[in-house]
């Protein structure tokens, strides 16, 4: 007979004991965004090194692996990638201000192919009960990429410290509202 050793999940009663941890939890969410919209240039350039310090350890990392398969077909490859994602995170954490610019290029472009999609599948299935909320969601997005296209390179600067600063907001906030929801249900 085999043992469950799976950990047992935690009830709600359970969770309601500690709403606290949730309310800590989302009040310094709330708070590290507030301060990163302070200053989202600052956020931009260090969310970019770090996003170069990750891939230059990755790269090792993969080189490393490499190696350590030397027998893979695809040794070379393996080798090669990781070459190419230490000297991407080296140029990028040697110039956070051009590699904050790429990434944000990187961005923008998501961001019109992904809203140009959205507008033709909602045009496409108007027969569909909110087939125009696609479609707006689309057009906006769309908006945004042309909007960040239109203020390049200075949208570089600021949009991922931004982009950041509203993440820890909402999930800041939505820790609280957990939190005090837990709260009700002692």
């Amino acid at each position: 007979m085999s043992e469950n050793t799976s950990p047992r999940p935690v009830g709600m009663g359970e969770l309601a004991g500690k709403w606290g941890w949730f309310v800590g939890l989302g009040i310094i969410m709330l708070i590290g965004g507030v301060l990163a919209l302070g200053d989202t240039v600052l956020v931009t350039l260090l969310s970019v090194i770090f996003i170069g310090a990750v891939l230059v350890v990755s790269g090792i990392v993969q080189i490393i692996h490499a190696f350590a398969n030397k027998g893979w077909a695809s040794f070379l490859f393996a080798l090669l990638c990781g070459a190419l994602y230490i000297v991407g995170g080296l140029l990028i954490m040697g110039e956070p201000v051009q590699g904050s610019i790429l990434l944000t290029i990187f961005l923008l472009a998501a961001l019109a192919v992904g809203g140009v999609l959205r507008i033709v599948i909602a045009l496409r299935h108007r027969e569909v009960h909110g087939w125009w909320l696609l479609l707006i969601g689309g057009v906006i997005s769309l908006a945004l990429a042309v909007l960040l296209y239109i203020s390049l390179p200075w949208s570089g600067l600021w949009v991922l410290g931004t982009i950041i600063a509203v993440e820890l907001i909402i999930q800041g906030a939505s820790w609280v509202s957990m939190g005090f929801a837990l709260r009700g249900m002692r």
